[in-house]
């Protein structure tokens, strides 16, 4: 499918970045501090399934830096903003959900940056002191603050060091599985979740490079509330392609991603589906418009803007950029809104559609919780979930299926207090990314469906087994 003569003429769809007003301070907000307590995986195939089980895969990517010549307002801060570091609180933010039953539990996600990815890009991390980076320090700060806000189920991203973190993940009451990205590279994904809790019933690794969808990989897992058995649902966790450049390629492994939960939540009895992760894609979108309405028309936009991610550099979110665009560079947007036909082929999954789909029903839970304009956007999500000195916006989400609520979410910072730290990590936050924490209810008008399909589901679940050769 090529590219006729005028394609370049086609209106662009226009994507804004929220960003706080300047020169005039934020309000100060009133926070409630939670208590806090103070590998070489060799993969072999693009999908594997098991029931049951945790893995207990051992470990050990790094992506492309995409650098331009901006000025950087955090570059030259004075040292006092390290000799006196902001109060870092964040805050629980509650709703009323009418329809809400009792049975309730966590999920966060949360991209706790490779160690090696540390070392190696070196350049976004100049204003950060040299201790905040080594994993030693990193690590402690990270289970002080996952062990603080006690998440039920926990997905994160960018695990490189992941039996260092198993075991103290383990010593805090958590099982969990792993699944190493393709290729040279030594982070992945990681899932740990309460025993005590839940109950892992299915477990899926899917390895985008044997769809033609680069190295990332992804987490599905199927867990039933040991307290009530009726009560299953799917989590994913993914970390999306990072390249800009490459908005086909994450449709495509979004897509992906979620056929397969479809998939699974239908096996198991049309369950609730939350998907969490690094979804490298801003709320201002088109890939953000995709995932909250199901379907996109790839040729109404740039291939090279799907993400939105060259929006967010610190100087343009900021408001302090003095680098005015070339017309070269806006020509360049428009000569790149050709689609060729492998593009089209790798985001939608066909060569001869131009709509990319995806059949599960999402919402996003900090956007369904409304928070206050210090930390939200005008959709109600965080203003920022990532800062270093090459971005500062909101890539992380939860996302979740009918079946479920939101009934309260953890609360990201406001930008004042994020741009007084010089960049993440820092002495109270282990990551360049916050995490996310969203406890869910089932819904009630799911009860008796669940009750129903009980007698049907055992059956299935026995035949399941037998398919599989598993013990029963």
């Amino acid at each position: 499918m090529g590219c006729d003569a005028y394609s370049w003429l086609r209106p662009l769809l226009p994507m804004t970045m929220a960003s706080p007003t300047l020169g005039q301070p934020l309000p100060e907000p009133i926070f409630f501090f939670s208590s806090s307590f103070s590998s070489s995986f060799k993969p072999t195939t693009a999908i594997s399934c098991s029931i049951a089980g945790p893995t207990n895969s051992s470990s050990s990517s790094s992506t492309g830096s995409f650098s331009r010549r901006w000025h950087n307002p955090i570059r030259r801060q004075p040292p006092s903003s390290y000799d006196n570091p902001p109060e870092i609180l964040r805050h629980w933010v509650e709703v009323q959900q009418p329809l809400a039953s009792q049975d309730r539990f966590t999920v966060a996600s949360y991209n706790i940056l490779g160690d090696r990815n540390a070392s190696k890009h070196k350049d976004l991390y100049l204003n950060v002191p040299s201790d905040y980076i080594r994993w030693g320090y990193r690590k402690r700060v990270l289970c002080e603050e996952i062990m603080g806000w006690n998440p039920d189920i926990i997905c994160m991203q960018e695990v490189d060091k992941y039996i260092d973190l198993r075991n103290t993940m383990e010593k805090a009451g958590y099982v969990g599985s792993y699944k190493r990205r393709s290729g040279d590279n030594v982070d992945g994904c990681a899932t740990f979740w309460k025993p005590d809790k839940f109950r892992l019933l299915e477990r899926e690794s899917i390895e985008f490079k044997g769809f033609g969808l680069r190295d990332n990989v992804a987490q599905l897992s199927v867990f039933e509330m040991c307290r009530v058995e009726s009560r299953r649902l799917v989590v994913g966790n993914i970390h999306v392609l990072y390249n800009p450049s490459r908005g086909d390629v994450k449709l495509g492994q979004i897509r992906f991603l979620s056929s397969r939960a479809q998939i699974l939540s239908d096996r198991w009895g049309n369950v609730p589906v939350v998907l969490g992760g690094d979804f490298n894609s801003t709320p201002q979108s088109a890939i953000y418009k995709f995932l909250s309405t199901s379907e996109l028309n790839i040729k109404l936009y740039n291939r090279r803007e799907l993400s939105g991610q060259r929006s967010c550099h610190p100087s343009q979110v900021l408001g302090v950029n003095t680098e005015s665009r070339s017309s070269l560079t806006i020509m360049d947007r428009f000569f790149n809104d050709c689609w060729t036909n492998e593009e089209v082929k790798v985001a939608t999954g066909s060569a001869d559609s131009h709509l990319v789909v995806h059949p599960l029903k999402l919402s996003s839970s900090y956007a369904t919780v409304k928070g206050s304009t210090n930390t939200r956007d005008f959709n109600g999500e965080p203003l920022a979930t990532s800062y270093h000195s090459k971005f500062l916006g909101t890539v992380d989400y939860l996302w979740y299926s009918e079946g479920i609520l939101p009934t309260r979410v953890l609360d990201t910072l406001p930008i004042d207090i994020l741009r007084r730290t010089g960049g993440l990590p820092c002495k109270k936050i282990g990551s360049d990314h916050l995490a996310l924490v969203s406890e869910f209810a089932f819904s009630k008008s799911t009860e008796d469906n669940n009750l129903g399909m009980s007698a049907v589901l055992a059956g299935a679940i026995s035949a399941y087994r037998e398919d599989v050769s598993l013990p029963t």
